[in-house]
Formats: structure tokens, C-alpha cells, sequence
């Protein structure tokens, strides 16, 4: 199990929330989604078959750029 977190600006509310989680946990081998509003952060664990780069494609389809790896 790896446990990566992101950088997302532009978290500010529940929707952000829902929409980040909703579109990351599509990825298979994504166990676990937690997006703070606070940190502005998503903290992801998954399998060793989930790529960085495909978390955030899924962050960036849910609607929010300039993410970044922590």
C-alpha cells in the first residue's frame, strides 16, 4: 500500500470534496480518498498499480489544476 498527497489550490468546500473523491476512488487500486479543505490537500492510498500521474488526471478531470505531488 503507497499513501501519496497532492497539493490542490483550489479545495474550498463539500463539493470540492465530493468531486475529488467521487473521480480519484474510479481508479482502481485507490483504497482510500481524504481531502482536507483546510490544507487544501488529498491524500491518496493505493496499490502499487495506481500512478502519481493518474491521480492527478483524475484531480485535474474533476476540475482543478495546479496540482501538485507533496
Amino acid at each position: 500500500m503507497t499513501t501519496e498527497q497532492f497539493r490542490v489550490p483550489g479545495v474550498a468546500c463539500q463539493h470540492c470534496v465530493r468531486a475529488i473523491t467521487d473521480e480519484v476512488s474510479t481508479l482502481e487500486g485507490v483504497q482510500r480518498v481524504l481531502v482536507s479543505i483546510d490544507d487544501k490537500t488529498v491524500t491518496v492510498e493505493h496499490t502499487d498499480q495506481v500512478s502519481s500521474d493518474a491521480v492527478i488526471a483524475a484531480i485535474n478531470e474533476a476540475g482543478y489544476d495546479d496540482v501538485a505531488r507533496l
